[in-house]
């Protein structure tokens, strides 16, 4: 099964971020893939925090929502769509980073909420997500099937969260064939731990990784650090792309995942 991650340079205005996404989105689909992932926050990266809630729309409707799924069903792909703020009923002040997933006839199949809300301060930099936004509490893993007919386990994860081994562990068992990131990791820590932690998380958990990011300056002066990439069960990056839009493609392969499994066992070992 092919699989393709957008990176996006999102800005302020959905509409456009939107175009912008599907565009990404049909050019995978040209080159095969079956499974598009977009990165956090493609909808709207924001001149100030709080605008996110200005666009928060319900859980299940509102133009965001009615426009991923027609996105994946005009081209025919299961899309993970990055993330985007859902209302929390009763709480003006807060949304859930959410990511969708809809199948290839744009329907939904899952909803995550981003578990690990990020916080940093350097002295110069401060941000905290919990702020404007409520933390999840349910992992998602979910069977994405191949238009072959063969069902591929995937987990669904969204930046911070890559910093928490333990939850990928928890998608993993029963063991996923796939791991998808999005993100829109910060210039100094992606820079930093980025490509290292993506690596970790596929070999910990042998299985395929797929990170879509945002990548480059944004109109809001903030800068994202991008290298969106496919890691194989391996941890070797198959497919990268550093900084821009654009989009990067792999095929996943399932006999490259089950003959390292074979000569590593090590998703068998007892768990403590």
């Amino acid at each position: 099964m092919k699989i393709a991650a957008v990176q996006m340079v999102s800005g302020p205005r959905p509409d456009e971020n939107l175009d912008r996404a599907e565009a990404r989105v049909a050019e995978a689909a040209a080159q095969g893939a079956e499974l598009v992932a977009l990165p956090e926050y493609f909808c709207l990266m924001g001149l100030r925090d709080r605008d996110k809630l200005a666009i928060a729309e319900p859980d299940g409707d509102g133009p965001i929502q009615r426009r991923l799924a027609q996105i994946a069903a005009r081209h025919r792909v299961w899309l993970v769509a990055g993330s985007l703020p859902l209302a929390v009923p009763g709480d003006a002040d807060h949304a859930t980073n959410t990511t969708l997933v809809f199948d290839p006839e744009g329907r939904r199949a899952g909803r995550y909420d981003k578990i690990h809300l990020f916080r940093f301060d350097d002295g110069e930099r401060r941000h905290d997500e919990a702020a404007t936004l409520r933390a999840g509490h349910a992992p998602l893993a979910l069977d994405i099937t191949a238009r072959d007919g063969r069902a591929h386990r995937t987990g669904i994860t969204i930046c911070y969260d890559l910093r928490f081994p333990e939850l990928y562990r928890q998608l993993a068992s029963p063991p996923c064939s796939l791991m998808v990131v999005t993100a829109a990791f910060t210039w100094p820590t992606g820079q930093a731990h980025w490509e290292l932690l993506l690596r970790a998380r596929a070999v910990e958990n042998q299985c395929w990784l797929l990170a879509s990011a945002q990548g480059g300056l944004h109109e809001n002066g903030r800068r994202t650090w991008g290298h969106s990439m496919i890691v194989d069960p391996w941890g070797q990056i198959v497919a990268e792309l550093p900084e821009g839009e654009g989009i990067v493609v792999a095929t996943l392969d399932e006999q490259r995942t089950a003959e390292i499994r074979t000569r590593l066992p090590a998703l068998e070992h007892r768990r403590l």
